[in-house]
């Protein structure tokens, strides 16, 4: 059903039942001060959602508002730019509302459950209490891969300061009415042209700018993965391709299938942290990655599900030793 246009696009989506706006889009906000996104109240729950993205169309500015309780009268979705068309096209897939793979997950719980496991149990009481939370996809493989790489081996804090300065000196005033300050990922030959120094500037290492050089170069064959679908084991099909690619292992073809493809099996093994917290979850201990794995071994096909409701359990897990150190490579 389509809205009043005041933008270049506008409709109006019904979510079909319970709907987290913030929830759902929270895995795509690399910190506060992220140029290509903009969040009207806290995590998005009491305002729009904008976002600047760099579409096979060319940028769009999005921007998503749920509204009523729950989105129970709708999302308004608007678009202005050159991909506003390509955006509204794909906006129940950036919302998760293309995943109907919700049924077979619930069947799953209910049958483990059933057998006696509390873990499974857990899961279900976590899912009612969260039950519009949806797994987003993107279709953009550029913007997950870059910021997949420059989160590679290093902390938060680090990863969200080279964002932040490549994409506002590199990306695009974002189109349309959108909020001072927001950017549009640069395209894949404007990464290409970035100097040197810049990326040192900006706290990148050479590994790292070398590696989004690498992917910038091929992608447009990046990009045509998208028509693979959103699906259990699409990894597995991909995985060849991507990791011929010097720089692109495990744990960040993890992070560009959870997001550009909505893959809801796909675990980042090898996360500072997310294994600890998981195996905490389940056991009450601290683990590693091969003991995270065997814990979500009986929820395959949906094990990123799995993973969301767990970070969003508000479950926090003891940390032990020292804080990373947050480097800071531009004086090298």
């Amino acid at each position: 059903m389509t809205a009043p246009a005041t933008g270049d696009r506008a409709e109006l989506i019904d979510p079909e039942g319970p709907f987290e706006l913030g929830a759902v889009l929270f895995p795509l906000r690399r910190g506060t001060g992220d140029p290509t996104q903009h969040w009207e109240g806290e995590r998005g729950g009491s305002g729009p959602v904008w976002r600047g993205q760099l579409t096979p169309d060319g940028p769009a500015t999005i921007r998503m508002h749920a509204l009523g309780p729950s989105a129970s009268g709708g999302i308004d979705v608007r678009a202005w730019g050159p991909g506003a068309d390509w955006s509204l096209t794909h906006a129940r897939e950036l919302l998760g509302l293309d995943d109907d793979g919700w049924p077979a997950f619930d069947a799953l719980l209910a049958g483990l459950a059933a057998d006696g496991d509390p873990a499974a149990a857990a899961l279900q009481r976590l899912r009612r209490r969260r039950p519009g939370l949806r797994l987003l996809r993107t279709g953009l493989v550029l913007e997950s891969a870059v910021a997949a790489v420059l989160e590679q081996k290093v902390t938060g804090v680090e990863a969200r300061r080279s964002w932040l300065q490549l994409i506002r000196a590199h990306g695009a005033e974002a189109p349309g009415p959108a909020p001072d300050g927001m950017r549009i990922l640069p395209t894949a030959e404007a990464w290409r042209r970035i100097p040197d120094h810049e990326w040192h500037r900006a706290g990148t290492t050479p590994a790292r700018r070398d590696t989004i050089r690498r992917v910038a170069a091929v992608a447009p064959a990046l990009q045509r993965t998208i028509a693979v679908g959103r699906h259990a084991g699409a990894d597995e099909r991909l995985a060849a391709g991507f990791r011929s690619i010097p720089g692109l292992g495990g744990w960040t073809l993890a992070e560009i299938m959870q997001r550009a493809h909505g893959d809801p099996d796909t675990v980042s093994a090898g996360d500072y942290h997310l294994a600890h917290g998981v195996t905490h979850w389940f056991t009450g201990e601290r683990g590693d990655d091969a003991e995270m794995m065997r814990l979500l071994e009986p929820y395959r096909g949906h094990r990123q599900r799995v993973v969301r409701f767990i970070e969003g359990s508000g479950v926090e897990t003891p940390r032990y030793g020292a804080r990373i150190t947050i480097e800071d490579h531009r004086d090298r």
